[in-house]
């Protein structure tokens, strides 16, 4: 049964629309956003650090410029949170570690610092791994962040806290990264909409690498077309912009009105398992009844000859070269002495960095060089197909507990990137691809999927899916699912109090991505 629509409830094009018609003010959007925050952040501790005070001020200052007759952005009045990896001005951003327990920046990062300028009231930060490494939202500093329907399982990660906070109502938009899967995985695990595009899309200002697929940042919404109203404004070329050697010339205000496509005229090409990973037979079955029921709404649907299997090994070593770029400045300042065994810094990262300096320049350039090839043959594959579709996570959700799953159907899983392929392998090849909520899976949890689409395609792509979720949404089986806030709001939950206790994650295990697919 469908829940009573709350101001915090509308997707953002219709509460965009109803601010500007002055039919709701940014204060009630806001107030709506903040009290379903206080009724469900207790049990899925998504928001962790809020900024009423100030957001109030901002809410009111729009509300009132609006009634001046005021030019105003295209986000204004819109309640934004902010994932807790870029920084906020004034506001408190730990990046989920407990050395930064008390950091407050000067600046904002470019990514904020664009949604500001747009008129945007930015709500607070969400939850994330250690330093954003890892798919399961858990940290020493904060605690777990739940499933919204069921928080005794992972949301994902590592944008975890956004998507819960999206799926709950607490905004109807959130910010996120992407490394390896870190905007889709959540966004399937919650059954929001997230965007990974084109690399350089969206400038990056803290970019550590000239040219790289990795790094990432991008919108999360509850639709298509609130993701896309994101995108508008956080691809801006303003002067922070020309920080990022990757961001090329783009008409950023054009992903705000997409184009249309006729659903069915659509060619698809699906694949379960890209060429051979690891993918569990729960989500192969899922994944097949879906792609039964898109065949009967797109023009024609075949199996891709798509071969991605190898990509986890490109991934690996590629994974070297940017954790020895990243960390070899910062690395050091980590005392393990100071806050136990690690320092209190992400164990994944310092072992993938001690890992990166035992690996050969020659190990990276062949998988530099297998990296264009598997490039070139996937995006080959648009020569027959409008889009590929493959699911989001090759597992469902599981207890938040575990770091990352031991084994998938007794296949094991031989480190903390091994099962997630299926996203992993996409940002080698770094096509665009939009998470797309595609129903409940068979434990009543979101089942995602991935819609890939050719390099700087990325309008066309949020135009297609854009139509197909409007096609999902006319199939009960298929439709954007939402959680029961109001049972939500009844629950005492372990997430903050326990999640503090599971550490950030073990060490990576010897040996490469690649020994854990089929």
């Amino acid at each position: 049964m469908p829940r009573p629509t709350q101001p915090c409830d509308l997707d953002a094009t219709s509460a965009k629309a109803l601010l500007e018609a002055r039919e709701l003010s940014a204060v009630e959007l806001l107030e709506s956003c903040l009290a379903r925050a206080d009724d469900t952040d207790i049990a899925v501790n998504a928001l962790v650090v809020r900024d009423d005070v100030a957001a109030r001020s901002r809410a009111q200052a729009i509300d009132d410029a609006r009634a001046r007759g005021e030019p105003l952005g295209s986000l204004a009045g819109l309640p934004v949170a902010v994932k807790d990896i870029q920084a906020t001005a004034g506001l408190t951003t730990t990046y989920g570690a407990v050395p930064f327990a008390d950091n407050v920046p000067d600046a904002d990062d470019g990514i904020v610092a664009r949604v500001r300028a747009a008129g945007a009231v930015i709500i607070g930060k969400t939850n994330t791994p250690e330093l954003s490494i890892g798919a399961n939202t858990v940290n020493r500093l904060f605690g777990a962040t739940g499933n919204p329907f069921d928080p005794s399982l992972t949301c994902g990660g590592s944008s975890g806290g956004s998507a819960v906070a999206l799926s709950c109502g607490m905004a109807p938009l959130a910010t996120g990264s992407d490394h390896g899967g870190s905007l889709r995985i959540p966004a399937s695990y919650c059954g929001v909409v997230a965007h990974r595009s084109t690399p350089g899309t969206v400038a990056h200002d803290e970019r550590t690498i000239g040219r790289t697929n990795y790094s990432v940042q991008g919108p999360m919404a509850r639709t298509v077309a609130d993701a896309a109203l994101l995108l508008s404004v956080i691809a801006g070329r303003d002067r922070d912009a020309r920080r990022d050697p990757m961001a090329f010339p783009l008409d950023a205000a054009a992903f705000a009105d997409l184009p249309n496509v006729d659903v069915t005229s659509l060619r698809v090409g699906v694949s379960a398992d890209l060429g051979g990973l690891l993918v569990s037979d729960a989500v192969r079955t899922v994944f097949a009844d879906r792609v039964a029921r898109l065949a009967g709404i797109v023009a024609a649907v075949t199996e891709a000859d798509v071969d991605l299997s190898d990509a986890l090994d490109v991934d690996w070593q590629l994974r070297s070269d940017i954790f020895a770029t990243n960390y070899h400045r910062s690395i050091h300042k980590f005392d393990p002495d100071a806050a136990g065994s690690d320092g209190g810094f992400n164990p994944n990262i310092r072992a993938t960095y001690d890992e990166a300096l035992n690996t050969t320049v020659l190990d990276i350039a062949k998988a530099r060089r297998r990296q264009v090839e598997l490039y070139r043959a996937t995006d080959a594959l648009f020569d027959t197909f409008d889009v590929l579709v493959c699911p989001g996570v090759s597992v469902p959700p599981f207890d938040w507990h575990q770091l990352f799953p031991a084994e998938i159907d007794g296949q094991p899983v031989r480190n903390y990137m091994a099962w997630l392929g299926l996203s992993a392998a996409l940002t080698v090849v770094g096509h665009p691809t939009t998470a797309l909520p595609c129903g409940l899976d068979g434990q009543g949890t979101p089942f995602g999927l991935q819609i890939v689409g050719p390099s700087y395609s990325d309008r066309r792509l949020l135009g297609t899916a854009a139509a197909l979720e409007a096609a999902f949404a006319a199939d009960r089986v298929m439709a954007r699912p939402m959680p029961d806030v109001g049972w939500l709001s009844t629950l005492e939950t372990a997430c903050r109090a326990e999640g503090k206790l599971v550490h950030a994650s073990a060490p990576p295990q010897q040996g490469t991505a690649g020994d854990s697919r089929h």
